[in-house]
């Protein structure tokens, strides 16, 4: 891989990690756009290990909830009075949330690094996810706050966050939906998404990065690969904090009517042949 392909596909990867557009769906057809071959192993291993820049962004951008978090889980290991503080909930709410991701994406591994890279499901699912998404728009009544998560809310977003595994729904497009579809504000919902995404992603693209070395380092290169991590995490930072002020006073509408057209242009051209699923 090129430097300057490195470079594209992280500015892809850090704009859309968190938006509810998916990630891996843009990764995928700026892949094939490019001439990239997207079932080549070696840049599955690539779209995943990039991730992890976008990961450090969350982790420093929300550092200090993080560490009021991790505190609350000790002293909650501690105390009982502890255990009774919404640090402690959602310590033990994002641990169980991250569950069910992790099950599904060690069982569905070869599936989902296969199969699922066509860009039929890829389009597919950005137009049929938009439906769930304007549905938990209005649905959601949005008067829960951080303050009321439980960490059954947890467990049904990260398992809402499953779905994301394949290419074109949007993990955050995914775990935003099911936390409007709980009733929470659009910004406790994306807090949410951003606090689950953490451990699922940094623990995919460090496994793919331990178990695919030989294949990134023979076919894109460990050098594109730095350079993407790297240009994602500072894409991701600013797109973090955008996406937190959008959502405070505007609804997800945009996002949808975005992922419809893209869709419906992916699908047309693979309609024409201008472009081939895989």
């Amino acid at each position: 891989m090129q430097i300057w392909e490195a470079i594209v596909l992280g500015i892809v990867e850090g704009v859309t990690e968190f938006l509810p557009v998916s990630s891996t769906g843009h990764l995928t057809i700026t892949e094939k756009l490019m001439g990239i071959p997207i079932d080549d192993k070696g840049v599955t291993a690539f779209t995943a290990v990039i991730q992890v820049g976008a990961i450090i962004a969350a982790v420093i951008y929300f550092r200090n909830d993080i560490i009021r978090f991790v505190a609350g889980l000790f002293r909650g290991l501690r105390s009982a009075e502890a255990r009774r503080t919404q640090d402690f909930t959602m310590a033990i709410g994002i641990i169980i949330g991250s569950i069910p991701i992790a099950i599904i994406g060690l069982a569905f591994k070869d599936l989902i690094e296969g199969a699922l890279r066509s860009l039929w499901f890829v389009a597919g699912a950005l137009v049929l996810w938009s439906l769930v998404m304007i549905f938990a728009e209005y649905l959601g009544r949005q008067k829960r706050a951080e303050g009321d998560v439980t960490w059954k809310d947890a467990l049904i977003i990260g398992l809402a966050q499953c779905i994301a595994l394949i290419p074109g729904v949007s993990r955050s497009g995914a775990t935003i939906s099911a936390g409007l579809l709980r009733n929470f504000d659009r910004v406790t919902a994306t807090r949410l998404s951003f606090f689950l995404g953490i451990p699922a992603l940094a623990a995919a693209g460090l496994l793919e990065g331990v178990q695919r070395s030989s294949e990134i380092a023979e076919t894109v290169g460990w050098v594109p690969t730095a350079v993407g991590t790297v240009i994602s995490f500072v894409v991701a930072y600013i797109s973090i904090a955008w996406l937190l002020k959008f959502v405070a006073t505007n609804s997800f509408a945009a996002f949808v009517y975005y992922r419809v057209a893209v869709g419906g242009i992916i699908m047309a051209l693979l309609w024409t042949g201008a472009v081939y699923a895989t």
